[in-house]
């Protein structure tokens, strides 16, 4: 049910305490007594988040030296990422529902324990099977961490000041982490070595293993019920198809069987798992979290965003190394004003705003906002100036993705009851996983596209010479910053329709046991 204010816009009723359908007129649900540690339980699940999110990015600047030095292969590199995404995507659902059968806190203390273990196993490994094993470990122990650590901040802030501030904190860890993850990647591998991108984890997620079970509170949702098996398999089965599909598209081609063939499988998947949800006595995930309009234009303006965003570290990382000749550490430090917009969004904007304002324009503005910083980068030479060009658009995209991120998970999450805070946080998850995994294969496509278009028709002899090289890969990036810049657009324009109400008074609501 939703009453109107004068605006025009629905204002969502309080979410109800019943597993069933919900009654005509709902009794508002009692609002719990905040937990006098929610803060600190706030620190340790931020500092989970970090690790995560850190480790998406923090092996790229290492894996050229983890290459030589296990005597990688050109044609197996790419399984170091790879191994992990597919992990990490694949088995997102599963972890979100098993932290909702088990537990939330105990999964969260598993997930950690497990992750710190696989980085471990993964820093001292002696050849590359052993990496692409651990690799696959923490990708598996991630999907374990990262919707319980969602879904417990979900649950710990209900009131909307307090939720805001949160959020906005898990938002800019969230956005944040992957330029940190350069910087830390580029100084570990600079002045130590590429283990160290690896065994980095280890104090992290020992710090968040202490704090753990004296500052977080596993309020009470489902504890009853068996795990849907069939939905789990095809669920992770497409997942994992589709995720494997998008990296394969890059060194095989769109048209390539071994592409074609996952993809494909993976779209068949999903629309079993689909037809099983809406039959299946307890679903792996209830469609019910996906067919509310305001949670899916949150996922949907994330899943666009995530397309639109990501291709900006690949490619500024070549544009700063390759063109401007900027070693690892100065690269990484580079990246610091993205890292500080996204704070300053994050935490100082959005988190200031979202009790009285509606996250759809908060959304929608910093989409338009990372949109404008595409197109300072779309207009990038061979002889720019970081400071004139590059540093005003990744202020810009900074503030964009701080300014969007809060608002959507804040949302998404919002009125979820907690039997099924887990899968909840972890569909939020996959899509940004799917999104990052999507948007990077398709704008290296087109990047990778428009710079043979141009060295084809500028290069005249049998060899280009390295500076038509340099212009050629510019020239690349610019045409997918104009894409990128593209989508972000759609991405405000989707928020903008279908995000249409404020925050809910109290959210995250715990059923009863």
């Amino acid at each position: 049910m939703s009453k109107k204010r004068p605006g025009g816009e629905s204002l969502p009723s309080a979410p109800s305490t019943a597993t069933g359908p919900s009654p005509d007129h709902e009794v508002p649900a009692a609002t719990p007594a905040p937990d006098p540690k929610r803060w600190w339980a706030l620190a340790v699940i931020a500092l989970a988040q970090l690790m995560v999110i850190l480790d998406v990015t923090v092996v790229n600047i290492a894996l050229p030296s983890a290459q030589r030095a296990l005597g990688m292969s050109d044609a197996d590199r790419q399984w170091v990422i790879t191994a992990y995404t597919l992990a990490f995507g694949g088995l997102l659902l599963l972890g979100g529902r098993i932290a909702d059968l088990v537990g939330r806190k105990r999964t969260f203390v598993i997930g950690l324990a497990g992750f710190a273990a696989a980085s471990a196993l993964g820093g001292a490994a002696a050849g590359p099977g052993m990496l692409f094993a651990a690799r696959a470990l923490q990708g598996a122990f991630a999907a374990v961490l990262a919707p319980s650590a969602l879904s417990l901040l979900a649950t710990t802030f209900t009131d909307p000041k307090e939720r805001a501030r949160a959020f906005g904190v898990y938002g800019a860890l969230a956005g944040g982490g992957s330029a940190v993850g350069l910087i830390v990647g580029g100084l570990l591998t600079e002045y130590l070595n590429w283990r160290w991108s690896l065994y980095v984890n280890v104090p992290i997620a020992l710090a968040a293993l202490l704090g753990a079970p004296a500052f977080l509170r596993d309020r009470s949702g489902r504890r009853s019920g068996h795990l849907d098996v069939p939905g789990a398999l095809l669920g992770c089965c497409g997942l994992v198809a589709l995720v494997y599909g998008f990296s394969e598209a890059e060194p095989r081609g769109w048209s390539s069987p071994s592409v074609l063939t996952p993809l494909v499988a993976g779209v068949v998947l999903l629309a079993a798992f689909v037809w099983w949800q809406s039959r299946a006595a307890s679903p792996l995930l209830p469609l019910r979290i996906v067919r509310d309009r305001v949670r899916a234009g949150s996922l949907a303006t994330m899943g666009l965003a995530t397309i639109g965003m990501f291709g900006v570290f690949l490619f500024l990382t070549y544009y700063l190394q390759v063109v401007l000749g900027y070693p690892p550490v100065r690269t990484g430090l580079a990246f610091v004003p993205i890292s500080a917009g996204i704070v300053i969004g994050a935490t100082q904007i959005a988190a200031r705003l979202l009790p009285r304002t509606a996250p759809r324009t908060l959304m929608s503005s910093g989409m338009v906002l990372a949109a404008a910083g595409m197109v300072l980068l779309s207009s990038l030479t061979v002889h720019t100036q970081y400071v004139t060009h590059v540093l005003p658009a990744l202020l810009l995209l900074g503030l964009g993705m701080g300014l969007t991120f809060m608002p959507v998970y804040a949302t998404a999450t919002a009125g979820v009851p907690a039997q099924d805070a887990g899968v909840a946080s972890a569909v939020l998850n996959t899509v940004q996983q799917m999104g990052a995994s999507l948007g990077t294969v398709l704008l290296n496509t087109i990047a990778t596209s428009a710079t043979g278009r141009y060295l084809h028709s500028h290069v005249r002899g049998p060899d280009a010479d390295g500076a038509t090289l340099d212009q050629g890969m510019v020239h690349g990036f610019s045409v997918a910053y104009r894409c990128s810049a593209g989508v972000l657009l759609l991405a405000a324009l989707v928020a903008g329709l279908t995000v249409w109400h404020r925050t809910p008074k109290h959210a995250g609501h715990d059923a009863p046991a």
